[in-house]
């Protein structure tokens, strides 16, 4: 046995044992996914953002007539999954149950996902 100090990482891992011991699987792999989604939502809004300053360039200038009214019902009808005809905490709940059934298929110890998940969106 060597008489070596402890780092600060080995000292942090020793007071997070329990912490640690108990992570599941499943929470690490929410964690994972939740910050591809995060990575996967700042592409997605990059490109629509980049799309729109286009076309709203094409619009100034006369090349072409955008209908926002109708671009925007028609967005809305298709991800308004209640059919209320609003997007509202109830689609998102919709949403989230469809995403996270697929995710969590077959994934054993899946029960933190959802805590990984949001955790990793949020980080």
């Amino acid at each position: 046995m060597t008489n070596e100090k402890k780092d600060a990482v080995e000292t942090a891992i020793d007071k997070l044992k329990p912490v640690l011991s108990n992570i599941s699987f499943g929470a690490v792999m929410g964690y994972c996914s939740g910050t591809a989604m995060k990575q996967i939502g700042k592409a997605t809004a990059f490109l629509v953002g980049l799309g729109f300053i286009g076309l709203q360039g094409l619009a100034h200038y006369g090349y072409v007539q955008i209908d926002w009214m109708k671009v925007k019902e028609s967005a809305q009808k298709s991800i308004d999954t209640n059919g209320n005809g609003s997007i509202d905490a109830e689609d998102w709940k919709a949403y989230w149950k469809s995403l996270k059934k697929i995710l969590t298929n077959k994934v054993p110890a899946a029960g933190g996902f959802s805590l990984g998940f949001l955790y990793g969106l949020r980080n």
